[in-house]
């Protein structure tokens, strides 16, 4: 096994180690060369976490894609044919783009560019920042092969952003909102001719040139970063956030209020389904300030996808009927309120936690992340595995309702039922998880019980 090999596996998750089990057998399967490229490439030599996979395919990558849709659950959300490329999402929330290896040639600046598709090599050549040009092998016959044609790991070792080429922001204009993307994320500099040929580019004002469809796609990303209120106000200080939509300027940027959503954005667990909760309510935070008449001109002039738009403006209505369960003077018990929050899509939670005023919901919510959950993940694989019943069955989720239950609401767990263990009106059964003296209290302190 090369040190690379090792060193992916090791930062990955083991949902993420199964994606790229899955990918490299679909594209066996279909007798063509994989590789993970892009950010995820960037994200380990850099030391960060990978957030999402980017694969690269020599050949049809929509057939690896629609593969990975039939025999590894994937759901495909995305797919673009012009680019041959997908977005996947898997069972487990884990993320992957699967794209064929490709050039892109455009006649104008920020014009639909005509797409052939050419190695690996070419493909990386051709990439936005020198960061981002780097891959693994994923092949049998040279897994583990670093393929670093641009010298970006050099570029990460000193923290800099490179332009891979001269012409780049004028290929592609909107690399220069990936740029400050990349800036504020990763705390890199950008290298002084890139810097130069930014400003080239703005004298030549390709920024405006930037397509609809491409300012869609940086604000979904922006929304699932970690850190959107600092690349906001960077996307401000260059004159950039304004492309999004001219109300972006001056007291109607919500940087205060993104700031909040950042902050309770971290209360949610650190997984794949969390961060894409995030842009439902990161949209509503952003524009909290402007008017119906600004919101319906962001949407036209980012040309928003109606399932983009739905999942930000229906968002208030999909949460009530969670907000008005959270609310309900009959939740007593910790228990009641894990199991109403657990189910909860993470979106319409977070979005509660940002703009319900409810002092009920806010401290429930709270005590979810903050007490009940972790308490939870304490829970033991042999706890788990001493249940009654067989997995799957209604008889083992009964008992796990219940074990969770006892556990959060600090009751003792019910003994295995024997014959010497009468239950109520002298049945066989448990006895002891009624007991009045166990009484929990909903917002106390959690203890494990063992």
């Amino acid at each position: 096994m090369s040190d690379y090999i090792y060193m992916l596996e090791s930062h990955l998750s083991p949902d993420q180690n199964r994606v790229v089990e899955d990918v490299q057998t679909a594209a066996g399967q279909a007798n063509v060369n994989v590789f993970l490229t892009g950010g995820a490439m960037r994200d380990m030599l850099a030391g960060f976490r990978i957030r999402d996979l980017d694969f690269a395919v020599e050949g049809n990558a929509l057939k690896v894609a629609k593969a990975l849709c039939e025999n590894a659950g994937a759901k495909m959300v995305l797919e673009d044919d012009n680019r041959k490329s997908a977005e996947l999402v898997f069972p487990t929330g884990v993320t992957a783009q699967i794209a064929m290896s490709r050039q892109e040639k455009s006649a104008r600046a920020g014009g639909k560019p005509q797409v052939t598709p050419t190695t690996i090599q070419e493909d990386l050549r051709g990439r936005d920042f020198t960061c981002n040009a780097i891959a693994l092998s994923l092949n049998k016959a040279s897994r583990g092969l670093l393929l670093d044609p641009m010298n970006g790991l050099a570029d990460i070792e000193r923290h800099e952003l490179r332009a891979s080429n001269a012409y780049g922001f004028y290929d592609d204009p909107s690399r220069l909102l990936r740029l400050v993307r990349f800036r504020v994320r990763l705390g890199f500099t950008v290298e002084e001719r890139t810097q130069m040929q930014v400003a080239n580019a703005r004298d030549a004002g390709v920024e405006k040139t930037i397509p609809p469809r491409a300012l869609a796609e940086e604000i979904k990303r922006i929304g699932t970063e970690e850190n959107p209120a600092d690349i906001l106000r960077a996307l401000g200080e260059a004159g950039l956030l304004t492309l999004f939509s001219p109300a972006l300027a001056g007291p109607k940027i919500n940087l205060p209020g993104i700031t909040r959503f950042e902050r309770l954005s971290r209360l949610l667990p650190d997984d794949a389904r969390s961060r894409a909760a995030r842009l439902g309510p990161f949209l509503w935070a952003l524009t909290e300030r402007l008017t119906p008449k600004e919101k319906q001109a962001l949407i036209a002039t980012t040309e928003m996808p109606k399932a983009l738009v739905d999942q930000w403006q229906k968002l208030g209505a999909r949460a009530k009927k969670l907000e008005t369960a959270l609310r309900s003077a009959r939740i007593k018990k910790a228990s009641q309120v894990y199991h109403l929050v657990s189910p909860a899509a993470p979106d319409e939670v977070l979005f509660l936690l940002y703009h319900s005023p409810l002092k009920p919901v806010q401290e429930r919510l709270r005590n979810y992340y903050q007490k009940y959950l972790p308490a939870i993940q304490e829970i033991t694989p042999e706890e788990w595995a001493g249940l009654e019943g067989k997995p799957g069955t209604p008889r083992q989720h009964k008992a796990r309702e219940e074990f969770i239950a006892n556990r959060l609401d600090r009751r003792p767990p019910r003994p295995p039922a024997t014959p010497e263990t009468p239950g109520p009106a002298g049945a066989p059964g448990p006895v002891g998880a009624h007991s009045p003296a166990a009484a929990p209290v909903e917002a106390g302190v959690v203890r494990r019980t063992r």
